[in-house]
């Protein structure tokens, strides 16, 4: 019988933990076949099936859900051995980290720079999209963490809130000057200018647009926040930009803030991880993250540079 290996876990925790066998294999920086074998390998060495791979795609067999808790506390275990005898080694690897544009021209700069300093053989790879984008590849695998608006709604993900983001309604003064407040513009048939329905900014728009009871709308949804203040300078039509950025703007007078009862509410903003991931990693990297998150850190939009 063969010796079971540190190795042949890892790939099986991956492979029961990721959406597919192909997502596995590429977070190990393996081929699929690689990591197949070592899956067979674990399965003749304990003399069980831990896959059931008769359908379209590979299903944990009731073995396999048995042995992934009892894999993850060994990985984990291996982790801390690691760690008392080559404590300044600290984490190892590859992570793979969601976050949305804001957070990119914001405070994601400051925290690469800082996680490199203390973790110097940790490979990072940041990924930018929409929320609802990052939160699907955390969800599959693909990603250890993303960090973005709103909490999951997903049974299999976990979220820990971490920061605020205040935003403010803004257009041209000469729009302002014409249509008076954010109701008037919009029922001037201006449209609103915001990232796509992913976003987590669309819902504190819905949210606005709800307590003014307005339903039907023209939005221009752009992915880009640097292309969404550019359309807003050019008077396109209104938009939310975050508070810091409207004000450095107002300041270059390109735009005002406009005045409104209903303010947008701060958008919370959470790292979000899969339920019953316990690495070191995601403890480490929450903590980091708690004390480098900061929305109001200055940026300079693409636009403006």
């Amino acid at each position: 019988m063969l010796a079971m290996t540190f190795k042949q876990l890892e790939a099986f925790y991956w492979a029961a933990s990721c959406a597919n066998f192909a997502i596995a294999a590429e977070r190990l920086h393996l081929s699929v076949s690689s990591l197949s074998k070592r899956i067979a390998e674990l399965e003749e060495s304990l003399g069980v099936s831990l896959f059931d791979r008769s359908g379209h795609r590979a299903v944990m067999t009731e073995a396999g859900q048995g042995l992934l808790p009892r894999a993850l506390d060994l990985l984990d275990a291996a982790a801390g051995i690691r760690n008392t005898f080559a404590p300044g080694a600290g984490l190892v690897g590859r992570c793979a980290f969601g976050v949305g544009e804001l957070s990119a021209l914001t405070w994601l700069p400051r925290f690469i720079a800082q996680a490199r300093a203390q973790y110097p053989k940790l490979v990072l790879e940041p990924y930018v999209d929409v929320g609802a984008v990052l939160e699907a590849k955390v969800d599959n695998g693909e990603l250890d963490f993303a960090i973005i608006a709103g909490r999951s709604s997903r049974q299999t993900m976990l979220s820990q809130p971490i920061a605020q983001a205040q935003f403010v309604w803004t257009a041209t003064p000469a729009a302002a000057a014409q249509y008076g407040s954010v109701p008037g513009m919009i029922r001037a048939r201006q449209p609103i200018i915001a990232l796509p329905p992913g976003a987590g900014t669309t819902r504190l728009i819905d949210d606005w647009l709800l307590a003014h009871g307005i339903a039907a709308v023209e939005r221009i949804s752009c992915n880009n926040w640097g292309a969404i203040a550019g359309m807003l300078i050019a008077s396109v039509g209104v938009g939310i930009l975050p508070e810091a950025w409207a004000r450095k703007l107002v300041g270059e007078g390109l735009v005002c803030i406009l005045s409104d009862e209903h303010v947008p509410r701060p958008l919370t903003y959470s790292f979000q991880w899969r339920r019953g991931d316990s690495r070191p990693l995601v403890d480490q990297m929450l903590a980091r993250a708690r004390s480098a998150v900061d929305f109001s850190a200055d940026a300079r939009l693409p636009l403006l540079v």
